[in-house]
């Protein structure tokens, strides 16, 4: 028993489970156990004392109230490809994974909708929706294995945020278990429902310390008639957001906008072993994607990129021709997380500030490490769009891990001190978790946090669901 007064895991407990549910519901296994109790996040050893595998909305409802018979913790798990713990395991909790949930229904071409489970992985989502030239706009480059209840839970944003927003605007209705195992129908395929509060977003971007996302109703976009996708060379951040304010003022619906530097495309190039888009190298790159009609033919785009280059915005840059080429060029940006962790232990940060005070904030982010951390190696890429950016770090070669998480928690310090100054955010799409929620005090105040507190008591009174994740 812990300090809370919550039973970690018993035989008793572990008996009365496999004898009510499948005989494969519960795993000891210590493979699984590592695999199921961790998430992306590399800092924190998973310790859970079992994982169990729902099939339904109605065996999660039945273990959950078991749960809170036994006071066990349960820490609710999906595709565990986010970066700020909130899907880890490292008290001994039972991980709940809603990956054989993964049933998607049939798409609504009239309402635009598509009911499925929490365990459907984003990507199927996507190509059960294709042949009817529909989408959920939410799409990020872990779409192969995050799922959509996680998605969910974590609010997910993504590189399409500037066109759709996050994942919030893209849920109609919401199945939910509670900790006590009621089932709560949230909003159903309701477009307009203007009565009361709206629980569903209680429940979105809560990053599972309220109750378990089983299932979800999703509201589908058309998808885009014609996507322009373009990479282009600039001299520095500073010319980044010149370029963004000319494209976002030009007559062109913007799909992407993202960023990265030159240190992020040699690490996607030494890794992907991909050639680079075009001769020589610049301080920082560009991913524009531009939306098109078929009315609108592709050469109304000629002089606005003549434009792009007499006014020196750009200093090199490619147009792609074909889907091929675009997805060639999506791989520059898409595979920079993945590289940076191919090619050693990198601590990662998630940000987001006000679009107007990026050019200010990352005068002063380059001034504060080159001072105070020049031992690090910053990369930094991300969604100009909406003013996130992602800014991954490096561990230096022959360090420990120990010594590198020590200086990234002071440098995590300096870095939240600078988003607090420009009123940003300390996480920008991953959550708070475990990695955060020592600093949530940079973005949130006391009495915001003591309103989370009280909303996390009403649902889960006795504080066994993702313990320990936002807050304590």
């Amino acid at each position: 028993m812990n300090t809370n007064g919550s039973v970690l895991f018993s035989k008793e407990f572990e008996k009365k489970v496999k004898s009510d549910f499948p005989v494969d519901f519960l795993t000891t296994n210590p493979d699984e156990l590592k695999t199921f109790g961790r998430d992306w996040t590399k800092f924190y050893e998973p310790k859970p004392s079992a994982v169990v595998f729902p099939r339904s909305t109605q065996e999660v409802s039945r273990f959950l109230k078991l749960c809170s018979e036994y006071r066990v913790r349960v820490v609710p798990s999906g595709g565990r490809t986010g970066l700020a713990g909130g899907a880890v395991a490292t008290q001994g909790e039972v991980v709940l994974n809603l990956t054989r949930m993964r049933e998607i229904g049939e798409v609504d071409p009239l309402a635009l909708t598509i009911k499925v489970q929490a365990g459907a992985v984003t990507q199927a989502v996507h190509e059960k929706c294709a042949p009817f030239r529909l989408t959920w706009p939410v799409d990020f480059a872990s779409k192969g294995s995050s799922q959509v209840g996680g998605n969910i839970a974590t609010n997910a944003g993504g590189v399409k945020v500037i066109r759709y927003g996050h994942t919030r605007n893209w849920v109609l209705g919401l199945q939910v278990v509670l900790m006590n195992g009621d089932v709560l129908e949230l909003n159903g395929a309701l477009e307009k429902n203007n009565t009361g509060l709206d629980l569903r977003q209680f429940f979105i971007g809560s990053e599972g310390v309220l109750g378990v996302i089983t299932e979800a109703t999703l509201k589908l976009h058309p998808v885009p008639e014609n996507l322009d996708v373009f990479f282009f060379g600039v001299e520095d951040f500073s010319a980044v957001l010149q370029l963004f304010q000319k494209v976002r003022r030009s007559p062109f619906q913007i799909g992407a906008f993202e960023c990265l530097t030159d240190a992020c495309l040699q690490a996607v190039k030494e890794v992907r072993k991909v050639s680079p888009p075009f001769q020589g190298t610049h301080p920082a790159y560009v991913l524009l994607e531009l939306e098109r009609s078929h009315s609108t033919p592709r050469e109304t785009l000629e002089p606005f990129l003549t434009e792009l280059f007499e006014k020196g915005l750009v200093q090199d840059g490619t147009w792609a021709q074909s889907p091929r080429e675009a997805r060639d060029l999506w791989t520059f940006r898409e595979g920079v997380s993945e590289s940076l962790g191919t090619l050693g232990f990198v601590h990662k940060n998630d940000i987001s500030l006000p679009v107007a005070s990026l050019k200010d904030f990352l005068k002063d982010f380059d001034k504060t490490f080159a001072v105070r951390h020049p031992e690090l190696k910053t990369y930094v890429f991300g969604h100009i769009g909406d003013g996130n950016l992602h800014i991954n770090t490096m561990m230096p070669s022959g360090w420990e891990r120990e010594r590198f998480a020590q200086i990234c928690k002071q440098a995590d310090l300096d870095l939240f001190t600078l988003v607090q100054k420009y009123h940003g955010s300390v996480s920008a799409e991953h959550g708070v978790g475990l990695v955060k929620k020592d600093f949530l005090h940079f973005s949130r105040t006391d009495q915001e946090v003591q309103l989370m507190r009280s909303i996390k008591k009403v649902f889960d009174p006795q504080g066994l669901l993702n313990p320990g994740k936002i807050f304590d």
